[in-house]
This record gives structure tokens, sequence and C-alpha cells, in this order.
């Protein structure tokens, strides 16, 4: 995953180039949401999962080596509930439990289909960010 959000892409610009307020802070906690369409960088035309038991879940990176980081722990749903979530073709990193701001996003390498009872889980290690 590199897609940055237009969001993410504007601060780290301002913070960078000195320009705007540069108050950009890292974020105490991230967290992996599971989106079932995306059309462009603004999160605000995404469509997250809903249903039962449904919620982003935290996810912790190791350092960023060779311009990349990757997750350095499984990242583990909890069961879908009732009418399972739908297609996941897409992730995302929030920066908020719900709400928040999206910072990156991309494509799964293939689509998949939560069905009730199903755990999604990205293995640790396979969720990589790279910044190009």
């Amino acid at each position: 995953m590199s897609a940055a959000t237009n969001y993410l892409e504007n601060e780290v610009l301002d913070h960078v180039l000195g320009k705007g307020t540069r108050d950009f802070t890292s974020p105490t906690s991230l967290y992996v949401g599971l989106l079932t369409a995306v059309s462009d960088g603004e999160a605000a035309s995404w469509t997250e999962v809903s249903g039962t038991n449904y919620a982003r879940t935290s996810v912790a990176f190791g350092a960023a080596s060779s311009g990349s980081a990757t997750n350095s722990a499984d990242v583990e749903f909890p069961a879908a509930g009732a009418g399972g979530w739908g297609t996941v073709s897409h992730i995302a990193i929030f920066d908020a439990s719900s709400a928040g701001n999206a910072l990156f996003y991309g494509a799964l390498s293939a689509s998949r289909a939560v069905d009730e009872a199903d755990i999604f889980t990205i293995v640790a290690g396979n969720l990589s960010i790279s910044l190009a």
C-alpha cells in the first residue's frame, strides 16, 4: 500500500516545506479499516464496512527500512456478525478508532467476501506501507 490520502499529503508537505500551520503530530495509535468501495484519495468518497461486530482494529508498525514499514503483529478483526460485512476490496490506515483522518489506503491483492462468523486477519509482515 503506498497511496497517501490527500489529507496526509497536504499535512506532510506543509510540515516538511515550512508552510501552513506545520502542526501535524504523529498519531499515538493507528487503526486498520476495511473498505468495500474506493473511488479516489478523499476518504469521504469511500465506503467503510459496517455491520455487526465491525470496528477498526489497531495496528503497529516496525521502524521503516528501505523506504517502507510493515505491520509488526497480526491484525485480527472480530468475527463478522449476522449478515457478514460484504466484499472487502481495500483497507485504510486511520488515526482514530472511529471518525478521525484516513492516512493511507490501498487495494487488497484479491477482494475477499467476509461472511457471517468469518475473521479477517492481516498476518504480521503482510501490510506494507511505502512512500514513492
